[in-house]
């Protein structure tokens, strides 16, 4: 009887209450989709360290609440947490400017989504565990007990992480709509039997675009006078005052970090690539509440497709088509309100628009060089075959 009395002190020694538990589990599988998400952001040598720094500390604090538990730690676990989350957070609505790879709002995805709702997860249970007794204990739970939370959990960790490996970060993470290449990144720069000397492209300094393979003289010259003029002219419309005057209508796009506004009636008229009469303008929104123009979007008519669209700038430029949005029925104004459903359709109430081929420049600087596209949703759909096309020769 004494020995039984012996193994069941043991048994209860050796395991925490169940909030303890349910923070560590939450704590490490938030910590391991980082630990796995730094590298596929190993382009961005300090955003990926800064993965790896976080999943650290998740993991850690996670181990130490399944072995002890406590207010201590339930304090530890929340701010480690909270601070994951809350970064998460300001990623989604704004991005954050002083970190290369997180210049720009990105949208939610499974793997970043499961990874701030654990990290949630083991908040909430910290917060309760010290509003609980003096001392933040509770009667420990045999681990036993734990084991179909902690698979639950382990699986869709592992579901994230195995989803997250599909991501690619940055300018070339569009959608693939079936080509299984489409969102490769197509290095432009340097590599690969390209120029070893790229030039950077500064709006401020004379528009260099040589060190690219297969681009004829007449093609980079056709690319440098696009950018030269757009750069010069389009700051006429830096105002959005001053376009909304001219016809020019916000889409209710801001929150993705970037805000279009578009003249459609300037669409399918016969003016094209013309910064005194762009189709679409893009402005940035800014902390005190301002919108800088930072990019033109030339939309060509929509009797012009992706298969036949002039090859003015050859391998510099790679013109998209939006085919999954969702817009009000709105004939002066529509707006954004979501993207398409499985088979391509919009739910009742919104429209799809017509497949213009379009193509950004821009009068800032960009990673991805002046004629890259958005990221996420906002890079739209390729030319069937094609890799996404990420300029690093030209980048900033």
């Amino acid at each position: 009887m004494a020995a039984e009395g012996d193994r069941g002190t043991v048994a209860a020694a050796s395991s925490v209450g169940w909030l303890a538990a349910l923070q560590g589990l939450a704590s490490i599988g938030a910590g391991a989709i980082h630990a796995a998400a730094a590298g596929i952001h190993a382009e961005h040598p300090t955003l990926s360290r800064l993965f790896v720094a976080v999943a650290a500390a998740q993991i850690l604090v996670g181990l130490v609440a399944l072995v002890r538990g406590g207010r201590v730690v339930a304090v530890a676990i929340a701010l480690v947490n909270g601070g994951a989350v809350a970064a998460w957070v300001v990623t989604r609505v704004s991005g954050i400017s002083w970190i290369e790879g997180l210049e720009q709002a990105e949208a939610p995805r499974f793997a970043d989504t499961v990874c701030a709702a654990l990290g949630a997860l083991a908040v909430g249970a910290a917060i309760v565990t010290l509003r609980g007794p003096a001392g933040g204990t509770t009667r420990a739970t045999p681990w036993r007990r734990l084991g179909l939370p902690a698979i639950g959990l382990g699986a869709i960790t592992v579901a994230a992480m195995m989803t997250g490996a599909t991501h690619v970060h940055g300018s070339d993470a569009g959608h693939d709509h079936g080509d299984p290449e489409a969102t490769d990144d197509h290095d432009h720069g340097g590599t690969s039997g390209h120029d070893p000397a790229p030039v950077a492209y500064d709006p401020t300094q004379p528009i260099d675009l040589s060190g690219i393979d297969g681009v004829t003289p007449e093609q980079q010259a056709i690319a440098e006078n696009l950018v030269a003029v757009t750069v010069v002219r389009l700051p006429q419309w830096a105002d959005p005052a001053a376009a909304e005057a001219a016809g020019f209508h916000s889409i209710g796009d801001a929150a993705t970090g970037h805000e279009h506004y578009i003249q459609w009636d300037w669409i399918d008229d016969d003016v094209w690539l013309d910064p005194d009469a762009p189709e679409s303008l893009v402005y940035e929104p800014q902390p005190d509440g301002s919108k800088k123009l930072v990019s033109a979007m030339f939309m060509l008519p929509r009797d012009v497709t992706l298969e036949n669209v002039p090859d003015y700038g050859g391998a510099l430029m790679q013109w998209h088509v939006h085919d999954d949005l969702c817009m009000t029925d709105d004939p002066v104004a529509p707006q954004v309100e979501g993207t398409t459903n499985p088979d391509g359709t919009c739910r009742p109430g919104l429209v799809k628009l017509p497949e213009w081929a379009m193509i950004h420049v821009w009068i800032v600087p960009h990673e991805c060089g002046p004629f890259a596209s958005l990221e996420g949703i906002g890079a739209g759909s390729i030319k069937t075959g094609e890799q996404r096309w990420c300029d690093h020769a030209h980048g900033s």
